[in-house]
This record gives C-alpha cells, structure tokens and sequence, in this order.
C-alpha cells in the first residue's frame, strides 16, 4: 500500500519539476530571443504596417505603355522612404544611368501627363523624393566622378554617395563638406543642403563651384554663384521640385591628421566653449555633442568630441576601415528603447567604453610628438555608413528631427525641449549639436546668423497611436523652436501645419511661386510640394 501510494506522489514531484524547469528555461530563452531580435542584422527594407489601412483604396495608379525605351526597375506599386510610414502608389521607378536616360524619362512624363521626382536613398522622411502616381528617378547608379587635383575639384555625377567619394579621394584628400554619415547621394544632400562636422566649411552648398541641371523641357543650365544664381539658390535646398541635378564639381581639401578628443561639459557652457576656444583656434576642423539621454542628466551633460589638425609630416595614413562591433552597437542601441536603465547602459558606455574602443589609425610612434593622443584622418570620423542604425524591428522605426536656433537662444530652447520630451514621455535616443552658418539660399535655415542645429533620433512606434503622438510632439517642438527665433529642418516628417511653416519660413510662399515660374508646367513634384506648395 505504502509503495503503491508512493508512486503517484513521485510522479507528481516529477511533473511540478519539470514543469517549473520550463517555466525557468522559457524565461532565459526569453531575453535571450530578445538579444538575438535586436542585434540580428534586417532582412530588407522595413515593411512597416500602413499608418491607414484605407488611404490607398480607390486609388488607381494609371498604368501606360512602358513606351520611351526606359530602363525601367518598377512599373506601378508602392514606394517608401527610410521612416518607413510614407507607403506611396506611384506610375514606376527608372533606373538612371545616363543624362540620355533622364531627359527620356522627362520626354515620356510630359507625353503622358504624369509628374517627375528624382530619388536617392530616400532618407528624407516627408515624402520628398516621391508622390503620389509620380515617375520617379532611382539616381544611384548615376555615379560617374572624375578628380581634378590641380584645382582640387571633383567632379561627380550626382547618384554618387559620399562613402563613394570619400574611397576614391583617400589616402590624399578628404571631402570640404557632407552629412555626418557617408550614405547619401550627392544630389540628394544638395536638395537638402544637408551639412555635417564641419563648422568651419559650413554646408554642402558652400562647396559647390558649379553644377548641371536639367530643367523640365530637357534643356541643361550650368549654374554657380555666378552663373544663373537664382536657379543655382533655388536648386540647393530646393527638394528636386526645380530640375534634375545633373553632375556637380565640389571643392575638396587636403585629407589632414586631426587629434581627436572628447570632454565632457555642462550643456550651459557649449555656447562659451565654442566662442572663446573652438572658434577662434582655426587647427580645429570637426566639432560635434551628443547630449546625454540618460534619466538622471537628460540634456543636461554633453559629450564634445573635437578634432585639431596636428603635423602630419612623416604619418602613414592607413586605408579607410568600415564600422566595427554592429551588432554589439545595434543591440545597445535598440535595447535603449526601453526604460531608464538600458538609456543609463547607454550613456555610460558612451562616456567610458567608447573611448577604448577608439580607432587611433596613426600609430603610437608617429604620434610620439602628440604624446598618447588618438590621431586620425580626416575622411576617418565621416566614413561612417550607420549599419547599426538598422534593424529588423518591425514594431520601431526611427525618427530624425532638427532645429536650428541662433547661439545666444541654445540654453533656453534646450531646457524648453527636456521639458516637453518628458511631458510627452518621447523616446529621444540620441541628440547631437552641430555648427551651421548663415546662408543666402532660397529656403535657409540660418539666413541672419550662424546658428547651432540640434538633431534628435526618436523611436517611434509604427502605429496610428505612435504617429498622432509624434505629431503632436513636433508640433510642439516647432514652436518651441520659433518662439527661440529658430527655424526647423524640412526634409523630416510633414507633421508641421502651413501655419507653422510660414511662421519659420516666411519665403516659403515666394519659393513655390518660384517653382511654379522656373517650372511651369509643374512637371517636378513630391510629397512636400502637394501639401504645401499648391
């Protein structure tokens, strides 16, 4: 009796154990799943779910003849850009790889009735390189470039990425100007008048000596400062709604060695930092801060990473490297998205393991005359392609913001802006600070004075509760940023009001009457003209 009632007991224990030993084995394969997800490496473009199932229904994208021996990559379908929220039905994409190829495509969409937009890497987040039933041109396989030492000129075709440029230049020279990241194409940074870390060069549109554009008849202008400069002040900044840029000759300048140097300051003190010692020590040739993101000094402690050209005589320059450790950045990066203490991790890490992660590419005997200082060149800081910035999380995407206030107004505007990213309880997962100078194009965004940009990168979830809570926080960013006499960046989400662009822009009007005069058939159109410029 004992040992037959002893059984069914034995077996019990059995089963609760091994009950319980799943239990535990499925909380460890849970974070573990979770690690592998963040750091795995995306499968493809990011599909994200449409923000409004039913915003394409009925809606019949005319499908003509292929007609006009066009390379075609699409015909009909869907586009998007890198936020992935911006689905589009368009007439087809075709593959450009010849000025011949550009004014055909420009020959059959007049033919037809149907609308032009050129195209990059499509990181513009507004709908800028496409719109709705448009025909729109993949320039990235427009990539030609030829270097002029003598004059230190190059000149590239303007499907040509920086990363592109940056090889092809180095070991001797570097580019003037260009994004902080290598990714874009030429044409797209000009239409952006994108800038970079450069304070001293300011934006691309500051090196540029000439470029080609093709209007909408198929005509070519060579355009400067000089040569057609109303065109050339539209077309810089001017979001492909004017022409297809062509090819483009940019200054570049001798590939120095910098020491690179990070200190760490009180937000307050950057304004008086970069006026009394960055600005007037012309060996400094990079600046950039990140500011923290972590709980306990949100926007308050900042990272300034300088770099000041040194003597390079005698330096071997070694070839340039792509970014290292990806997963390991993406995982600390998506795993940032949750809550305070993965944000602490993060910061942390940024403030003491970077550092010893540092590629110093000149080596400890050459740079005996520096002490122990980290040397590099300069295409090394830039010659960044943000791989780690990808992912496969179908459930995030990620957003850029930027503004742009005058110097004396940084303290305030960012005390306004840690206020309203806590009340709306924004997932901000990095802020830089750059330099930008004043400049006379048609839409600038330091058009009085020299301006100090702020550049945010939230996480956003891809649903319509996560878009209607991104547009009401830029919005109130907006004027946050006006009421500080700022302007914002345009090529972002199109979540501002007409209202609040007149307010930051007031030429905005001007430069649609502009578009409409320079190109009056409206061949050229996007996303941002249709909501703004009719």
């Amino acid at each position: 009796m004992t040992t037959d009632a002893a059984a069914p007991a034995g077996r019990r224990r059995w089963r609760r154990l091994l009950a319980a030993a799943l239990v535990v084995i499925a909380v460890l394969l849970y974070p573990i799943r979770k690690v592998v997800q963040y750091a795995a490496d995306p499968i493809g473009p990011k599909d994200c779910p449409p923000l409004d199932p039913d915003a394409n229904s009925g809606t019949t994208v005319l499908q003509l003849p292929s007609g006009g021996n066009l390379p075609w990559a699409q015909r009909g379908g869907t586009i998007n850009d890198a936020s992935c929220l911006n689905r589009t039905p368009i007439h087809g994409i075709v593959q450009v790889q010849t000025v011949d190829d550009v004014r055909r495509a420009l020959q059959y969409a007049s033919a037809h009735g149907l609308k032009v937009t050129p195209a990059g890497v499509k990181h513009s987040m507004g709908g800028h390189a496409f719109g709705r039933g448009a025909l729109v041109l993949d320039m990235r396989r427009f990539n030609r470039m030829t270097f002029d030492e003598s004059q230190q000129v190059v000149r590239v075709e303007s499907g040509a990425t920086w990363h592109d440029i940056q090889n092809s230049l180095h070991p001797t020279f570097a580019v003037k100007a260009m994004q902080s990241t290598d990714i874009f194409t030429v044409g797209g940074s000009i239409s952006v008048n994108a800038h970079g870390m450069d304070h001293r060069a300011g934006s691309v549109g500051r090196t540029i000596r000439a470029m080609r554009v093709m209007l909408a008849d198929g005509s070519i202008r060579n355009v400067s400062r000089s040569e057609d400069a109303d065109l050339f002040r539209h077309v810089v900044g001017g979001y492909g709604l004017f022409g297809v840029i062509l090819d483009v000759d940019l200054e570049v300048t001798p590939n120095v060695v910098y020491k690179s140097a990070r200190r760490i300051l009180d937000y307050a003190a950057f304004p008086d930092v970069l006026a009394r010692e960055i600005q007037p020590n012309a060996r400094y040739g990079l600046l950039y801060g990140h500011l923290s993101t972590a709980p306990q000094s949100f926007l308050k402690e900042m990272i300034l990473y300088t770099y000041e050209e040194v003597p390079a005589a005698g330096s071997t320059i070694a070839p340039l490297g792509e970014v290292s450790q990806i997963k390991l950045r993406r995982l600390v990066f998506n795993l940032s998205r949750h809550g305070s203490l993965a944000m602490r991790a993060k910061w942390f890490a940024e403030k003491h393991l970077e550092p010893r992660l540092e590629s110093c590419t000149v080596s400890r005997n050459q740079a005996l005359g520096e002490g122990e200082a980290c040397l590099v060149s300069r295409n090394e800081p830039m010659h960044d392609s943000v791989p780690y910035l990808q992912n496969a999380l179908p459930a995030y995407t990620d957003i850029l913001h930027e503004y742009f206030v005058p110097r004396s107004n940084f303290v305030p505007f960012i005390d306004g802006l840690r206020e309203t990213l806590v009340a709306s309880d924004a997932n901000l997962l990095n802020a830089s600070v750059r330099v930008v100078h004043r400049e006379d194009m048609s839409l600038s965004y330091a058009p009085a004075d020299d301006m100090v940009a702020v550049v945010l990168y939230l996480s956003q979830r891809t649903t319509r509760t996560g878009n209607e809570q991104m547009v009401h926080v830029t919005r109130q960013l907006i004027d946050l940023c006006t009421a500080q006499g700022g302007r914002f960046f345009l090529p972002y989400q199109l979540h501002y009001t007409r209202e609040q662009l007149d307010r930051a822009y007031p030429e905005a009007r001007a430069f649609f009457d502009a578009k409409r005069r320079i190109d009056r058939g409206e061949l050229f159109v996007n996303t941002f003209y249709e909501r703004y410029g009719k």
